[in-house]
């Protein structure tokens, strides 16, 4: 646009001058940087006007904010990032627990009233200042600055040790390209004499065994160290190996790896329904499953258990919602994204856990065969001295075993449980119920690398769906990666003003070099420790001071001016009342009732005991009680220290510290208001609209390049004259004032 000279002289309007004044009296008359600038003001008419404020001023070049390519990829990132592995093994353990069907209807209710509110507010701070969870938390108020902080030191701790986890999903998935499968039996050991099964794997089971022995190497507890275990310490470098690779452009290499990492685990939860429910026994796992236990709605537990199922599902406080979202468009439709990514998230629950039950179907159909075939053995054995012939139904031919069916074995049991009360505990003989074994109910480790793969073993072509499963479980892991190393990464960048590069393989190195405490014998034990007791307590904390942080400090009429000026349309009053009072209300009890349960019970873990091969529990020792009080400890730290750094002055709110954003000159966070809104100046504290000093409707002003003296105004705390305008370098305006 070519200059002119007479714009300068040109008489603006009362309001336009009152806000070109402003502005230029927070410059810093002393600062080079400042002396050369212009103003562009878009007319009415929409003719820009270039005003020389100083002549000679020239360009600076704006860093702009990277973008999703697509609304498709933005959408997959944050159902990636949501779905993850708690989905498969997690979901469908608490449904089996907490009364089956009848688990889904608390779950639904809190899912209403805590999960797509929280996730809503997170996606909508993130897209309306457009920063990673530092920068957003510094802005709404200086002295809640450590909310972001803590959010960054809870994904890196969980980081550590969700990698480990991909890992062993790496290493299963590199020993299933063989027939038959390695967990198919147990091994062999071979000597002079004779040959005989390795005592460890008979006391337990073939897959119990390799998960244990072969793929662990397990200690027999938390303080025998007993050294790197060399094969997953391969696997956790190719895990970390895999994660800098994918994040190391940003969004710009993370989003298309969405594109597979997200899709490609409903397909293969869609194969393995198909599957399974072709195997029989498989629909008497999904009865099982669904079959509602109403009494059990009304313990307490069970409605605690669902609200932090909700809470972790959607990945809330991890600073990953945020920082996916603060690389939308403004006017990006953040409601209905809350709404889509929380049911997508909800029905894939509800797949995966009718791809469990069916395939646990299946597997307690094989299992109770097994066992009805050996107490048949023992029935024939006992005939003619404890157990009578004549007890036996006439239809029933012992002489053929395997022909012998389940109901056939429950009808004689129930015979010689009748004729012989007394004696009956004492002949061993076992129920052999499909309920017994699928009331064994497994989550975690022991449902993906213990039950599930044994039930792979009697699949027809197992490897192949041992190949899918696992590759499976690869990718609904680095989807939740991406967004908690996300999480770390934005805020850190828009912090610092570090290369994106050199952080994200710094930080991934760091992360590995750590991670190798996980990879050792002892390991499981502390990845157990840190699944325990680094997050449930901290991201609580954090997700209560973010919605007060709206509620209370920021003001919930201010945030519902700034969601309408960026939808275009006011949101449901419900969410006013959720924001306010109900969420806050039910945080607060959740955890309470997770500090009750974590002070009430001691730390403790479950360990493998090599020569009995048994899983016991043991108690963590003093160090180990130290360390689960530190990870919370350190989790928590930076909200009381930036509160009193801030509180006491140390770190001035009027100038810029660590926690301040360094922006470009002239960058423009807040849209100029259209004619038709109300809200001109939302964001402007401490003043109505009628008051605030703001640019005319439908003129916008923009910052080239910040410059001119002018007379000292004094600027009220969270920028009651700059929020247009973002000037970098001015010690007087952190970005948590603006």
């Amino acid at each position: 646009m070519p200059k002119n000279s007479k714009a300068v002289k040109r008489e603006l309007d009362d309001d336009v001058t009152e806000s070109v004044r402003d502005l230029l009296s927070n410059e810093d008359a002393c600062d080079d940087s400042f002396k050369k600038s212009s103003l562009i003001v878009d007319s009415p008419e929409g003719e820009g006007k270039e005003c020389d404020v100083e002549e000679g001023a020239s360009d600076g070049e704006e860093e702009e904010r990277p973008a999703w390519n697509s609304k498709l990829q933005y959408i997959l990132a944050q159902v990636g990032f949501s779905v993850g592995l708690g989905n498969v093994w997690r979901f469908p353990y608490l449904c089996q627990k907490n009364g089956g069907g009848a688990y889904l209807v608390p779950y639904l209710i809190l899912l209403i009233l805590i999960g797509i509110p929280l996730f809503f507010l997170e996606l909508a701070v993130g897209q309306r200042i457009r920063r990673g969870s530092i920068g957003v938390w510094n802005y709404i108020s200086p002295r809640l600055g450590g909310i972001g902080f803590a959010s960054c030191v809870v994904c890196f701790f969980v980081a550590l040790y969700y990698n480990v986890i991909i890992s062993w999903s790496l290493f299963y998935f590199s020993q299933s390209f063989q027939q038959p499968l390695p967990w198919h039996e147990c091994p062999l050991v071979k000597n002079k004499t004779s040959t005989y099964v390795v005592p460890e794997c008979e006391k337990s089971s073939a897959t119990t065994y390799y998960w244990y022995r072969e793929a662990l190497d397990i200690s027999n507890n938390i303080s025998e160290g007993g050294g790197l275990n060399w094969k997953m310490t391969v696997c956790l470098l190719a895990a970390w190996s895999m994660v800098c690779l994918a994040m190391i452009k940003g969004i710009q290499s993370s989003g298309k790896v969405m594109y597979f990492s997200s899709l490609f685990p409903y397909v293969v939860l869609i194969c393995f329904l198909v599957r399974a429910l072709q195997l029989k026994g498989s629909i008497d796992g999904i009865r099982h499953m669904f079959t509602p236990k109403l009494e059990i709605m009304l313990e307490a537990k069970v409605w605690r258990e669902a609200a932090t199922q909700v809470f972790f599902a959607l990945g809330l406080g991890f600073g990953g919602v945020i920082a996916f979202s603060s690389y939308n468009k403004r006017d990006n439709n953040c409601h209905f994204d809350a709404v889509l990514v929380s049911f997508i998230n909800f029905f894939t629950s509800v797949l995966a856990t009718l791809v469990v039950f069916a395939v646990l179907g299946f597997k307690a159909n094989i299992m109770n065969s097994k066992c009805v075939a050996l107490n048949t053995n023992k029935i024939v054995a006992l005939l003619g001295s404890d157990i009578d012939q004549s007890l036996i139904p006439h239809h029933i031919n012992l002489t053929q075993v395997s022909q012998v069916t389940a109901e056939d074995y429950h009808q004689m049991i129930q015979i010689i449980k009748g004729v012989k009360e007394d004696e009956y505990p004492k002949l061993g003989l076992e129920s052999c119920s499909i309920e017994d074994e699928l009331n064994q109910a497994v989550q975690g480790t022991g449902l993906a690398f213990i039950a599930f793969t044994e039930a792979m073993t009697h699949f027809p072509a197992s490897p192949f769906w041992s190949v899918m499963f696992f590759l499976m479980l690869i990718n609904l892991g680095l989807g939740s990666m991406f967004g908690t190393i996300e999480g770390i990464l934005t805020p850190l960048i828009d912090t610092f003003k570090v290369r994106k590069e050199f952080l994200t393989v710094g930080c991934c190195v760091l992360a590995f070099s750590i991670g190798l405490l996980f990879v050792q014998r002892s390991g499981n034990y502390f990845v157990t420790m840190f699944d325990d007791y680094s997050a449930t307590l901290p991201l609580l904390i954090v997700v209560v001071l973010e919605n007060v942080a709206i509620a209370w400090f920021y003001g919930i009429d201010k945030f519902f001016e700034d969601l309408k000026d960026m939808l275009g349309f006011t949101p449901y009053r419900f969410y006013y009342y959720m924001w306010k009072y109900i969420t806050p209300i039910l945080l607060l009890l959740l955890l309470c009732a997770s500090f009750i349960q974590l002070t009430m019970i001691p730390p403790s873990y479950s360990a493998w005991i090599q020569e009995e091969a048994v899983e016991k529990t043991l108690h963590f020792p003093p160090w180990g009680i130290a360390v689960c009080i530190s990870l919370v400890v350190m989790a928590m730290m930076p909200v009381p220290v930036v509160f009193c750094l801030r509180y006491f002055n140390i770190i001035d709110e009027n100038t810029s510290g660590l926690s301040t954003v360094a922006y470009k000159k002239g960058r423009v966070i807040k849209e100029s208001p259209r004619p038709e809104d109300d809200d001109d100046a939302s964001l402007i504290h401490g003043k109505t609209p009628s008051e605030a000093p703001s640019p005319m409707p439908g003129k916008s002003i923009y910052r080239k390049q910040s410059g001119g003296g002018g007379t000292e105004v004094d600027t009220a705390p969270n920028g009651r004259y700059g929020i247009g305008y973002l000037m970098a370098g001015m010690p007087d305006m952190p970005e948590s004032d603006l």
